[in-house]
This record gives structure tokens, sequence and C-alpha cells, in this order.
């Protein structure tokens, strides 16, 4: 039986030297969650410069472009689970620091690559880290921040996630115009530097007293599902043909590989994945919203690029700058979007924002060579608004639902449906843009020699370099290039707005209202006991 003291709120749990720099600690959080961000953000920049042949880039394909990405994402999304579990279980600001160092040193190594093979490794390094690094700033944050404060510092944790992406472009873009491609990566060391010195003087450490072990048979099989369903999607876009043997061969043995994942974790006594966390159906739809709005979006961002500098012939840098108004919409709704919760319920806040969403990548399919640039700055801005109201909901249903000891494993799996559906967002929607424009392109492409026809049909800028070398026969396969390229983006941007408003539906059917206020502190208690 229970009495108002079991709903009583908890009192103050935090140490007060801790509690009196909390704001710092956010801080210093917020710059490590920063290099890991920006560095995806700055890549989505660079994309066309290391797609250039040498000496300017690395003469990198289409698919390669997408490994560069999704080599970063699919280990950081793998080692996820066992990250935040080491992290409860040695510390986390051990697995910080530690997390930091591997990805400096995977930056500075990155920057030097000789090959887009060796890009591609050097990516992975900087995953390893990475995956350490972004569940211990959530799971610190958790850890010195009363529950009440906590929406709040969420919010200004996901609008750190709109600075990067403000940061990114620009100082990729600056860096691009003054320095070898390498620049964007060798940015990431003083970065680095700093945040390990702050951290080591203001960040407290914390852990799980009840910790699980550590699963590497889970891991084992998340990793390799992930990377043959991923590799066979982008494949598939790569030849042009899903139904090809080898291509249907490695996705169905993704999705097994994955499924047997599932049934591990299920019978596992130590877990990298506590399945029992997906019965409470708060928890698993606010999971399932952040995949799909991230899916839909890193599939858009990765063409968004090529649409700003390959035909409209935007510099790097001026491609940066028009991405301003997303990010400067994220950072000043993010840490407000609480306001909007707290009136309108997590349903319809991330409901609606999911529906922005969706509204501002179906408009994409609306944009031609001559669309008035304005245009595009409102829809990046109407993009932030809506990313701002479905991140914060989310991650604060998230991390509360779970205990505070938990905090780890929250932030893990919540950075893990992030990452593996912006994965498989850049794979499955990046497939269809390359299958839609290599259809759409080939029949312009008979005039040229043999040898060049398949790779000038891998991607716009594979096209246009092969025209750049021809003169004035090249001249004209730009207009083709151009309008089968806008066609594959109109198309790619409908299925990704396809993808955003199932998330609105999972949102409004699963996602709580708003109850009456003096029930608000009873639904905490009730995310609480419902996820243990």
């Amino acid at each position: 039986m229970t009495t108002p003291a079991d709903h009583a709120p908890p009192g103050p749990r935090i140490p007060e030297a801790v509690h009196r720099r909390r704001w710092a600690i956010l801080g210093v959080l917020m710059l490590s969650l920063l290099i890991v961000v920006l560095d995806n953000s700055i890549l989505n920049v660079a994309v066309k410069t290391i797609s250039t042949p040498a000496p300017t880039g690395l003469g990198a394909t289409q698919s390669q472009l997408e490994w560069a990405i999704n080599a970063y994402t699919l280990v950081f999304a793998g080692l996820l689970f066992s990250a935040g579990l080491v992290g409860d279980r040695v510390g986390r600001k051990k697995v910080l620091i530690g997390g930091i160092v591997v990805f400096g040193v995977g930056s500075a190594l990155a920057a030097e690559s000789g090959s887009p093979g060796a890009l591609i490794a050097f990516r992975a390094l900087m995953a390893l880290g990475a995956a350490f690094v972004m569940p211990a700033t959530l799971a610190v944050l958790m850890n010195v921040f009363e529950r009440q404060e906590q929406p709040k510092a969420i919010g200004i944790w996901a609008g750190g996630v709109g600075l990067a992406i403000a940061i990114g472009p620009i100082t990729g873009g600056v860096l691009l115009d003054h320095f070898w491609w390498g620049s964007v990566f060798l940015i990431n060391v003083p970065i680095v530097i700093i945040a390990l010195v702050l951290m080591v003087w203001l960040v407290p450490d914390s852990r799980d007293p009840r910790p699980g072990r550590i699963d590497p048979v889970g891991v084992v099989l998340s990793v390799v599902g992930l990377v043959l369903l991923v590799y066979g999607i982008i494949k598939g876009g790569e030849l042009a043909d899903f139904t090809d043997a080898k291509v249907l061969a490695t996705i169905f043995a993704g999705v097994a590989v994955l499924a047997g994942f599932v049934l591990f974790e299920k019978r596992s006594d130590h877990p990298s994945l506590d399945v029992t966390y997906f019965k409470n159906k708060v928890f698993s739809a606010a999971m399932a919203a952040i995949a799909l709005v991230f899916f839909a979006l890193m599939g858009v961002t990765f063409f968004s690029v090529f649409y700003t500098q390959s035909v409209r012939g935007y510099s790097p840098l001026q491609s940066g700058l028009l991405m301003l108004p997303l990010a400067a919409a994220q950072m000043i709704f993010a840490p407000r979007a609480r306001l909007v919760v707290e009136r309108f319920g997590n349903k319809a806040t991330t409901g609606g924002g999911l529906v922005l969403l969706a509204g501002t990548l179906a408009a994409f399919a609306a944009f031609e060579a001559d669309t008035p640039i304005w245009l595009l700055e409102v829809v990046f801005f109407l993009m932030g608004l809506g990313m701002a109201h479905v991140m914060t909901p989310t991650s604060v249903v998230i991390m509360q639902a779970l205990p505070r000891e938990k905090a780890g494993s929250a932030s893990a799996l919540s950075n893990t449906f992030r990452q593996v559906g912006g994965a498989l967002g850049i794979a499955v929607l990046g497939s269809v843009l390359s299958t839609s424009y290599r259809n759409g392109i080939e029949g312009k492409l008979g005039a040229l020699p043999p040898g060049l026809r398949d790779t000038a049909g891998e991607s716009i800028e594979a096209t246009l370099g092969v025209a750049g070398k021809l003169g004035a026969q090249g001249k004209a396969l730009v207009t083709p290039a151009n309008d089968a390229f806008l066609h594959a983006m109109h198309l790619t941007a409908l299925c990704g707005a396809g993808v955003a408003l199932i998330g609105a539906v999972v949102a409004v059917l699963f996602l709580p209202g708003r109850p009456p206020a003096g029930q608000r502190g009873d639904r905490e208690q009730e995310l609480v006991v419902a996820a243990e």
C-alpha cells in the first residue's frame, strides 16, 4: 500500500560541492559533445572536397563517402551498449577521459589519410573513442543535476548539438578555403586537449553501485549484424539493383544476426541490451521516435550538401553558412522545449515536431536549380525548430524512465538508436539517391567512352568530374546531371518525409499527453516504476 510519502519528491541526492559547480560541469560535457557531433557536421561539408581527385581530395566514390560516414556511425552504435556499461562499472569520468584521448588520436591520423580506405579505418578509430564519450556525457549530467533540473539541463545539452551543427560546417568551410581537406579532422586535436584539462579539474566520477558484467558476445553480434545490414543496403544502391543475390544475402544475414542478438540478450544474465526496458511503451516510443527522426534527417543532410555545392555552385564555406538557420533554431528552441512539454505534453510536442520535420523534408521535393535561396533558409530554420521539439522531450523521457544509477545504460540506448537510425538513413536514403541518379543519367552517357560510363554514373560529382575533363563535349553533361540529381533528390526527400510521418504516428499513439497538474509528480514516478 502506498502513502503520500511514497510519492513525495526525493531530497537532494547530489553532494553540495558538486551541486555548486553543476553548470560549469555541464559546460565541460557540452564541449565533449561538441567535438563528437562537430566532426560529423564538418565531414558533411567536406564530402564534396574529399570526393575530388588528388591532390585536392582523395577521389572517393559515393559508396566510399557513405562508408566514411557509416564506419563512424556503425562502430559508434555497435559499441555504445558496452560503453555505457563500462562507464557504469569503472566510472564515467575515467571512460570520458579515455574516450576523448582515443578520439583525438583517431582525428590526427584521419587528417593524414592517404586513401579513402585509410580514412574509413581512422574514422572507425575515432568512433571507438566517441562511443565512450557520448553516453558518459548524459550519464554524468544525470548524476550532477537533481531531477527537477534535469529537463532544463538536457534541453541545454540538446542545444549543444545545434551549436555543433552551426560551428561544424562554418569551421569546415573556412578550413577548406585555406587548408587541405585533412584540416577538418586536425581541428579536433586542440579541442580535445582543452576538454581533457577541464574534465580532470571539474568533472566528478560516478558509477553504478550494482553494475552488470561486460557482454562480449552481444557486442560482436550487434556490430556484425549492423555492418552486414548496412553494407547490403549500400551495395544495393551502388549496383542500382536491390534484387542482386549478394545484396539480398547480405541484408538477410544482417537481419538474422541482429535477431540472434536480441534472442541472446533475452537469455543472458548480463546483457548489453536489457530488452525488458522496452516493456515500457513510453520508453519504446521515445526510442523509435528518435531513431526515425535521425533516419530521415541524416539521409537528407547527406544529399543537401551536393544540392548546395554541386547544383547551386556554393563553396564549402557558403554551404556551411547556409546551415546556420537550422543550427540557430535548434540552439534557441531545444532548451525551451521543456516549457512546451509542460503546457501541451510529450505527445503533442514530439508529434508536432515530427510533422513539422516531415513538412520541411517534403519541401525539398519542390526545390529546383533556380529556387530562391531564402526558401532553403526558411526550410532549414523550420527543420531545426522541429528537431528541437523532438530531441529534448524524447531524451528527457528516456533518461528519466530508468533509475539514476542506470544513467549510462539509458544514455547508451538513446545514442545507439540515434546513431543506428542515422546510419541506416544515410545507407537507405543514400542508396535511393544513388539508384535514382544512376537510372536518370545512364541514358545521357552514351557519347562517353565505355570505360568512363560506369564511373560517370556513380554520382553527380563523378559525372561533373568526367565532364570537366572532356572540355566542350563535357559541358553537354552538366544540365542532364543536374536534372537527374534533382529528380533523385525529390524522390529521396519524399522518402525521408514519409519516415518522419511514421515517427509522428508512433509519438501520437504511445507518448504521454499532458497530465493534470496534480498528477505530474505521479506520472514521473510511473515512468520509473514501469521501467523497473
